[in-house]
């Protein structure tokens, strides 16, 4: 059976030869390629004859999964909004993510994203750079304020544990509500709510119809003025356009944003001009050991598939 390695995982070539030694040793053929496919008739091409495959967070559209014979698909990955799992399925291929290989590393960009937002490290950094000094900066603590934790999945859960660690009360909204969120002692408040009251907003939910815009410009006015909002979820679920123009009038005092609409982000994105906003490029899941936790997983879950046939 051809196995195939669509992409790159983020970690040494060494770990990728033993991870892929005992498929090779059961028989299969395994095809590791070092680049990202530049387009997707080139992903296309790669999948020629594969049976199964792996994937990261390049897309993998409709073009490709048309013409593909797979039957397995692992996804280096927690979402899967960019893969045409329609598609597939149409197929019947089965789709297989690595959930939960990131939730750490997320997590702690989360609290990162706050605690720079909080304490204007981005812009303390530019003025010593330019021969300035700490004089007119005053940022705030963690302790004693209030985070509102919107999604509270393996990782929201997790940013809670984080927060209240630091001395933070947290709230939270969801779709649906979790006994062992509220056995932390957290309130579930519902999202308008959520967003008048607290001093930093967190962000957590997955890409999906119903979290599209999920902050609008409308809820971005409801939004505690100087209070800090943070996205390490997905670009879309923000109305950046208005987060922008709530920065640059003061109205709110800080953005940790991670996550883009396009990534890496075009290079007129409105954020992008405000002093208040710490950006990062989309780096929440890669820490070191996510990475290798990841590439674990992705070859585990082609193991655990071929057991099943």
């Amino acid at each position: 059976m051809k196995i195939v390695l669509c992409e790159p995982l983020g970690v040494a070539a060494e770990k990728i030869e033993r991870l892929a030694e005992p498929l090779r040793a059961a028989g299969h053929e395994v095809v590791i390629y070092g680049a990202v496919s530049p387009s997707q008739e080139a992903l296309a091409e790669r999948l020629a004859g594969a049976s199964a495959a792996i994937i990261a967070n390049s897309p993998f559209g409709a073009e490709a999964a048309k013409d593909c014979s797979l039957e397995f698909l692992s996804v280096a990955f927690t979402g899967l909004d960019h893969v045409a799992t329609d598609v597939l399925a149409s197929k019947g291929c089965v789709v297989k993510n690595c959930a939960g290989y990131a939730t750490e590393a997320t997590a702690e960009t989360a609290l990162l994203l706050m605690l720079s937002a909080l304490r204007q490290s981005e812009r303390l950094g530019r003025a010593l750079r330019a021969g300035g000094s700490r004089a007119g900066f005053a940022g705030g603590e963690l302790k004693g304020k209030t985070v509102g934790v919107v999604g509270t999945g393996a990782i929201g859960t997790r940013v809670i544990e984080l927060v209240r660690a630091f001395g933070a009360d947290a709230v939270a909204y969801s779709r649906t509500e979790k006994e062992d969120v509220k056995a932390l002692g957290v309130r579930y408040l519902p999202l308008d709510e959520l967003l008048r009251t607290s001093d930093v907003v967190t962000l957590h939910v997955p890409a999906t119809a119903e979290t599209k815009n999920l902050i609008s410009a409308e809820k971005i006015a409801l939004i505690k003025p100087g209070a800090v909002l943070v996205n390490t979820a997905r670009g879309a679920v923000v109305d950046n356009a208005a987060l922008a123009e709530a920065l640059r009038s003061g109205r709110l005092g800080g953005a940790g944003i991670d996550v883009f609409e396009t990534e890496p982000p075009i290079p007129d994105h409105p954020l992008y001009g405000c002093e208040t906003a710490v950006l990062t490029p989309h780096i929440g899941f890669a820490s070191r050991e996510a990475l290798e936790t990841r590439a674990e997983m992705a070859f585990e879950n082609v193991a655990n598939w071929l057991k099943t046939r």
